[in-house]
């Protein structure tokens, strides 16, 4: 054993796995387990980005002020209440360091994104799962497991990977209930493909008080997860501390150049959230008259559940067989269920096609 050891809290922590890429002796791959943009990058962002290659000598703008001022006026939020980062995974740790740490509390929902514990974990707090209802987070549960060391609490909504939405009317239940010291943050990283009327991301709650923190990224419909770009929405105090503890440099200059560009993409978005709705649609369609059981979504992916983890596993098989990678949910706890990302028409006619056989043979079997 080395002598010199890290936190014991280090220690606890499962390394993050991302979705796979690769399938040996396969030709063509489809990748649909990390919720990446169904359309790739937006043109106007590729070419800010190329456009960039011969400056790459010069720092990139610390304050981002270019890339906040199109987040203000896109999002109609204050510029100067924005915070970006090395992905909003960035600002999360960055709000975990900040606010938690040895002796407090993180209260997460029980399948909420696994970044929360790893990051909590690394600031030494005690992690708190709340259960869920229906695989949706119940404010009541997540109330009830505030402690007099509860200083964070987490909310997906849509939650990854289960795709459960809480109504505006439950996140600000939730909100007023809470203490006045503990840092609710809102992550609003599928936020763009809710079509609901009644749906907020946490803008209205960030302003109306001093205690809550939305968290947004370009890695789902702007398609840039390669570049890794995020941003916040906070009190001013909150950016302050952010402003105070993040890199002088944390986000490089072709992920702003890109991010601009592709938030003014005429259409962009649009067109990729009528795909996606249709789809996701069309999908889970083919995939409960197949026998699969599908729980709603309001992200750009499906939770498939095969009710036991031993056929889930072989449903994954059967996919790789063709080429297409899904993300098991073994990590989550939910085993028994795949996550499938809606893929172009093509990619989720491919799926629909490779899960029918796969059901009528399991059954045949």
């Amino acid at each position: 054993m080395p002598n010199v050891m890290p936190r014991p809290s280090i220690l606890s922590i499962e390394p993050y796995v991302g979705g796979e890429s690769k399938i040996p002796g396969v030709n063509r791959i489809i990748k649909l387990s990390s919720n990446e943009g169904a359309f790739g990058v937006p043109p106007a962002a590729q070419a800010a980005y190329a456009e960039l290659a011969a400056k790459l000598h010069r720092y990139p703008d610390g304050g981002a002020t270019a890339l906040r001022e199109a987040i203000g006026t896109r999002f109609g939020v204050d510029p100067a209440r924005v915070v970006c980062g090395n992905g909003s995974d960035e600002i999360i740790q960055h709000l975990i360091l900040a606010y938690g740490g040895e002796g407090t509390e993180l209260v997460m929902s029980a399948h909420g994104f696994t970044m929360y514990e790893v990051s909590g974990r690394y600031a030494g707090c005690q992690i708190i799962k709340a259960p869920e209802r229906n695989l949706t987070a119940d404010v009541d549960a997540m109330l009830a497991a505030v402690g007099p060391r509860t200083r964070l609490m987490f909310l997906a909504n849509p939650n990854n990977p289960t795709g459960s939405l809480l109504p505006a009317a439950e996140v600000t239940r939730l909100r007023a209930a809470l203490r006045e010291d503990v840092l609710l943050v809102l992550d609003s990283a599928y936020a763009e493909y809710v079509t609901r009327p009644d749906y907020d991301p946490g803008t209205a709650l960030v302003e109306a008080g001093t205690n809550t923190v939305m968290t947004r990224t370009f890695s789902k419909v702007f398609g840039l997860g390669g570049v890794r770009l995020g941003w916040c929405y906070a009190p001013p105090h909150v950016i302050d501390v952010l402003n105070r503890v993040r890199g002088p440099f944390n986000v490089n200059a072709p992920a702003m150049a890109a991010g601009v560009a592709a938030l003014a993409e005429p259409g962009w978005v649009e067109k990729s959230v009528a795909h996606n709705t249709a789809w996701r649609a069309k999908l889970s369609e083919a995939l409960r008259a197949a026998g699969i059981t599908v729980h709603p979504s309001e992200g750009n992916f499906i939770l498939a559940d095969f009710a036991t983890p031993a056929r889930a596993a072989a449903a994954d098989a059967a996919l790789k067989g063709r080429g297409l990678i899904v993300r098991a949910m073994g990590a989550y706890a939910l085993p028994h269920c795949l996550r499938i990302t809606i893929g172009t028409a093509e990619e989720c006619g491919m799926v629909a096609d490779a899960l029918r056989d796969f059901m009528r043979s399991a059954d045949a079997a």
